[in-house]
């Protein structure tokens, strides 16, 4: 299972490891242990380290009630797996 934040806006995933300062690393990635905001490009990422992967609208297969009652928010679900 791979939980990381992506970015829909950014074409391309942002990293910077030349960022080191916690404070600096929160300001930028949201969180000072993180080095890259991932974007559009991320299943391509995947699939360039080996991985299998699929993007999916999960969303989208289900009505506006069912999407506020189960609290689940709009961005895709990244099916990834290597075998």
């Amino acid at each position: 299972i791979l939980l990381s934040p992506v970015e829909k806006d950014y074409e391309k995933t942002y990293e910077d490891d030349s960022i080191t300062d916690p404070d600096e690393r929160t300001r930028i990635f949201g969180q000072y242990d993180h080095r890259r905001i991932y974007g559009a490009d991320y299943t391509d990422r995947l699939r360039a380290a080996g991985f299998e992967a699929v993007e999916i609208d999960y969303a989208a297969s289900l009505t506006d009630d069912e999407r506020r009652r189960f609290a689940l928010p709009e961005d895709p679900i990244y099916v990834v797996y290597k075998h």
